[in-house]
């Protein structure tokens, strides 16, 4: 099966099974009548396009009111003006790791981004140029149509929950490893060992990078893939207060009947995405 047809079947899975009070990272967001036209963007001398077997994934995620606290300029306003929209974590992009150090990128030309697009994700990540520089850059990677690489990236996205970031704010003696553990302990499906935290200079909390393997079930994070020193210490810039949501709460199961097995629910399947042959070449065909 085509990764075409498996993007959209991986979209729609974790759509359904979503909880009902699955946390949005924005406190408020109401994507403007009109969009920003953004301008095309493709490999160049310093950022060559690469086409390289995908051995794994990332889930990059950008603490918002880090980057709106030096952002200047009208570029920014949608994200960083708080009239249209307050945010917290944005979806920075869903990126495919190479096997090694190195990554696919710029795997196809890309056209502009239709407006449509760019008015359905602005509330996901509220920037109509990075959304084109992530189809541009690492969605030609992974599918032949940007609108299956952002419903990925979206049920991804909706699929996480978070810790009080405010209240992890006010910690004066937060570590790296601390805020793991805290992020962690909100999702059941991930643990510490699955994360990786960047910062900006001053220890401040700039991305979180969740892991996923080539099945694109989190996973460890592999050892080229480097984050702060877990014993660093680590600020946050306090962001909007969020509506708040737990983890969903397992049903509790009824004892089985006397000398009747317990019926356990099926697992759902791992997703298997091989390579589209529209996306980028196999291993062994030649290319270059």
């Amino acid at each position: 099966m085509a990764l075409i047809r498996r993007i959209a079947l991986a979209a729609l899975a974790l759509a359904a099974v979503l909880p009902a009070q699955a946390m949005a990272q924005a406190a408020s967001c109401s994507a403007p009548a009109t969009v920003d036209r953004p301008k095309a963007e493709g490999p160049s001398k310093a950022e060559p396009r690469r086409l390289l077997p995908i051995g794994s994934y990332t889930l990059a995620l950008s603490w918002s009111p880090q980057f709106c606290s030096t952002a200047r300029g009208p570029v920014h306003a949608f994200q960083c003006g708080g009239k249209s929209a307050r945010f917290g974590f944005i979806l920075h992009g869903l990126w495919p790791d190479g096997v090694g150090p190195t990554w696919p990128q710029y795997c196809r030309s890309a056209d502009i981004l239709p407006r449509a697009v760019i008015r359905d994700n602005l509330c996901m990540t509220p920037s109509a140029q990075l959304l084109q520089n992530e189809w541009a850059r690492h969605g030609t990677c992974m599918a032949t149509k940007p609108e299956l690489y952002f419903n990925l990236g979206r049920a991804f996205y909706a699929s996480i929950r978070y810790p009080d970031m405010n209240a992890l704010s006010r910690r004066p003696t937060l570590t790296v490893a601390q805020f793991a553990e805290a992020f962690a302990k909100v999702n059941r499906t991930i643990k510490p060992h699955m994360l990786r935290v960047t910062t900006t200079r001053g220890n401040w909390l700039s991305e979180l990078w969740i892991c996923l393997d080539k099945q694109m079930d989190f996973a460890r994070c592999p050892a080229n893939k480097r984050g702060a020193n877990p014993a660093s210490l680590l600020r946050i810039e306090p962001g909007p207060v969020m509506p708040r949501a737990g983890p969903a709460a397992r049903p509790a199961r009824a004892a089985p009947a006397p000398g009747k097995p317990r019926i356990e629910p099926a697992r759902r399947p791992g997703l298997r995405l091989d390579l589209d042959p529209k996306v980028q070449p196999l291993p062994g065909d030649g290319a270059r």
